[in-house]
């Protein structure tokens, strides 16, 4: 691994375990910006892993962001996290790929058994005419599963978002901010530069 992307995962792992002794309300939620037929749409996920391999959540495949991310990798995290030092965002851009079936299945088997039925009742981004529709999909799906194990849906999975930036805004007094910038290039080699605020 390049040395200054590990010094920039570890920098990111640090500043993640500050957000839990900072009583974050949820340290793992993040900002995903993805690119649509209609421009750039941005909404909340949960951050379930992370590594040299790039930050993880799951999500179906056929629901908005799915499509947007197989149809145009490119995409954006953004962590804010107010309660580590005098507030802190950590910003990656890069692309994005489907994790592999084990993967996705070994995720899927740790969920609660109400979110794996909410995955088959769910047709993530489509028009919900009443929500009485959704919970007779639920009830159908908790009937089609009683007494066995919740298998993954097909189309159900995540997505790994390999970074070709991570930049760590620091702030501070004043609108005094620091930021860090780490970026990879073409060839893969990552350099690491400071920003005005």
């Amino acid at each position: 691994m390049d040395p200054l992307l590990a010094e920039a995962l570890a920098t990111f792992t640090r500043l993640f375990d500050e957000a839990e002794a900072a009583r974050e309300p949820d340290r793992t939620a993040m900002t995903l910006a993805t690119i649509g037929a209609n421009g750039p749409a941005a909404r909340i996920v949960l951050l379930k892993t992370h590594g040299p391999e790039g930050f993880v959540f799951y999500t179906h495949l056929d629901g908005r962001k799915g499509r947007e991310l197989q149809a145009d990798p490119r995409a954006a995290l953004m962590f804010h996290w107010p309660r580590v030092r005098h507030g802190m965002q950590v910003r990656i851009e890069g692309d994005a790929s489907v994790v592999a079936d084990a993967e996705a299945d070994a995720y899927f088997a740790g969920r609660p058994r109400m979110s794996q039925i909410g995955a088959w009742a769910s047709r993530q981004s489509e028009t919900l005419e009443a929500r009485e529709t959704f919970e007779r999909r639920l009830e159908m799906a908790e009937a089609e599963f009683e007494g066995r194990d919740v298998p993954r849906p097909p189309r159900w999975g995540g997505f790994r978002i390999a970074p070709r930036s991570i930049e760590f805004w620091y702030g501070a007094q004043f609108r005094l901010h620091e930021r860090h910038l780490y970026e990879r290039d073409g060839a893969g080699k990552w350099s690491k530069r400071m920003l005005y605020p």
